[in-house]
């Protein structure tokens, strides 16, 4: 696969090369399964990031009969991965830890599974109601509260089951997927242009960051050079939608602490810098302009750097604000703490990961667009708490503001767009750094040029992951709170 160094394993050999990665400090990304050939065994492919050097990808083709060990015992990450793997391919781990529904909910059957290409694609799911699958909890006191699906306002579907003891929580379990849309399967015998539009639809919030991600792929699949001014512009729009996603997240996190001046202000930031992409692009959302290959038309930035220097100065003073408000700080600190190593086994990324010590940035640690070029960075910090996750994302909000300003000097004059045709059965990976961490596209092309297979590894599907663990033992007052310091969204992890 372009973009990754291949490797083939056999089913015999993943549990050795898991553990060697591991042990020589590497770290599992994700798993997928596909099906290379019409009514043959699926092919299982894993992404795997070393210490040192480029993403490698594991391939595995199963033979009828294959035991496929769960790796999620030494990686536990790659647990919800092989769940996924299981409902969607149909392939079975053995000795997984946790053997229980996550796409398909309880009492959902499908014939083929869904992503068996000689499934029709309309094939209604066959569903009869089980009940959900909970630890058993046991006592006088104890108490369960299933929250959602539908809950306030417009906040997306989920629900949240508490078991809790008066404001103390027990245990938490979230029940997402409830609107699953099959964004993987869409994309299957698209052309490469539509796929950039669905791309950039897969999470609203993060229209830049998928359709980078989907375009690198494709272009790594068809090995084609993106001219430099289209690079540079490529990390300009990945910054600003950085920029929108990081105030809204400091406004939300002030409502949930009921600090209404922080929330009002926050979100006022947010508005002008939507209001500074309508005017660069046309789309306060900045969707529409990437396409494999560059852009679909030059950007004229003008008037943006002082634009943006006038918002630097005001968060200098916002967040100078925040951090003496400490009815709001307070609130903060110790309050869903993530260690080092439950970020590390859990899968956590983007913000989260880095507020609990780890060091990880792909636009540092596996440059794309113009990112190498470029000064850049990273914030880390080690309480893990929602604190440290304020801290990274404002310090995020910095460096995009001083990176930002040294691409518009540096800005090369040039073409925003090379000719990229895909070629048949081409396939590669592409990925950046979204707002909420590391995003993956691995794209499979048929003899035809079109789209045969499409994986998405988003970050709110990695943090959801590592979400529980910091509610399990906490409180009541404090959960909205915590949610909100993770930066989650529902549709990035419900494609």
């Amino acid at each position: 696969m372009n973009g990754a160094e291949q490797r083939i394993l056999s089913v015999r050999e993943l549990t050795a090369a898991c553990e060697d990665l591991l042990r020589h400090g590497g770290r599992m990304q994700m798993a997928y399964g596909w099906f290379p050939q019409e009514g043959a065994p699926p092919e299982l492919c894993y992404l795997a990031s070393p210490a040192q050097g480029r993403f490698v990808l594991w391939r595995c083709r199963l033979q009828a009969g294959d035991e496929v060990p769960s790796l999620a015992r030494i990686s536990p990450l790659l647990g919800w991965y092989e769940r996924e793997i299981h409902e969607l391919c149909g392939v079975s781990f053995a000795s997984h830890p946790e053997p229980h529904p996550l796409v398909l909910h309880e009492g959902a059957q499908a014939v083929l599974p869904p992503l068996d290409t000689r499934r029709a694609p309309q094939q209604a799911l066959q569903f009869q109601p089980e009940p959900w699958r909970l630890p058993e909890v046991a006592g006088k006191d104890v108490q369960l509260l299933p929250f959602g699906p539908v809950r306030a306002d417009v906040v997306e579907s989920a629900q949240f089951v508490f078991v809790y003891i008066g404001e103390a929580i027990l245990h938490f379990h979230p029940r997402l997927f409830f609107k699953h849309r099959g964004m993987e399967q869409r994309f299957r015998g698209l052309s490469p242009m539509l796929g950039t539009v669905l791309a950039e639809r897969v999470s609203g919030v993060g229209s830049v960051a998928h359709g980078l991600a989907f375009c690198q792929a494709l272009e790594a699949a068809a090995k084609c050079a993106v001219p430099p001014r289209a690079r540079w512009l490529r990390v300009l729009l990945a910054e600003m939608e950085r920029l929108y996603n990081h105030f809204h997240y400091l406004g939300h996190l002030c409502h949930t602490t009921t600090l209404k001046v922080g929330e009002a202000e926050g979100k006022w930031l947010e508005e002008r810098v939507k209001q500074l992409n309508a005017r660069l692009t046309g789309s306060r959302f900045l969707s529409g302009l990437l396409c494999p290959g560059g852009l679909r038309r030059d950007l004229d930035p003008a008037g943006l750097s002082d634009a943006l220097e006038a918002l630097r100065h005001e968060f200098a003073e916002y967040i100078e604000r925040l951090e003496r408000t400490n009815s709001h700080v307070d609130r903060l600190m110790t309050t869903g703490v993530l260690s080092r190593q439950a970020a590390f086994d859990q899968g956590a990324t983007g913000p989260v990961e880095r507020a609990s010590g780890l060091d990880r940035d792909l636009r540092r640690d596996h440059p794309y667009a113009a990112y190498a070029d470029l000064p850049l960075m990273v914030a880390v910090r080690d309480a893990g708490d929602a604190h440290a996750r304020m801290q990274v994302r404002a310090s995020e909000i910095d460096a995009s503001f001083a990176l930002i300003q040294r691409l518009l000097l540096l800005l090369p004059d040039g073409p925003v767009r090379a000719d990229c045709r895909p070629l048949a059965k081409s396939e590669g990976l592409g990925w950046s750094e979204s707002p909420r961490g590391s995003l993956y596209y691995a794209i499979h092309v048929d003899e035809h040029g079109r789209l045969e297979r499409v994986k998405i590894k988003s970050p709110s599907f990695s943090n959801w992951r590592a979400f529980p663990l910091t509610v399990h033992d906490s409180n009541m007052m404090d959960y909205a709170i915590n949610e909100a310091s993770f930066g989650l969204t529902i549709a990035g992890c419900d494609r």
